[in-house]
């Protein structure tokens, strides 16, 4: 049986980078980044299927994160938000 989506082990490190500084782009939590999103949520789309494409398989990364109590070695990745000067 072969996997839809990359375990947290396969990914490369850059795209980890990537990954935690993704915001989501629709419903509740539009505009969060992936690593700010509740436990609960990304398992309710590991439940109901991950979206297709890219966001899926990021999505389905953030999991294996998740459940396995690796966001606080992550944490340092997660970028600032950019301040726009006027």
């Amino acid at each position: 049986m072969s996997r839809l989506y990359p375990s947290a082990s396969e990914v490369d490190p850059n795209e980890l980078i990537e990954i935690v500084n993704q915001l989501m782009p629709f419903g509740r939590y539009k505009g969060s980044k992936l690593i700010d999103l509740p436990e609960p949520y990304v398992v309710w789309f590991k439940n109901q299927g991950f979206p297709g494409g890219r966001l899926g398989e990021r999505l389905a990364v953030m999991y294996e994160i998740k459940v396995n109590g690796l966001e606080p070695m992550l944490r340092p990745l997660v970028k600032a938000p950019r301040i726009e000067k006027y």
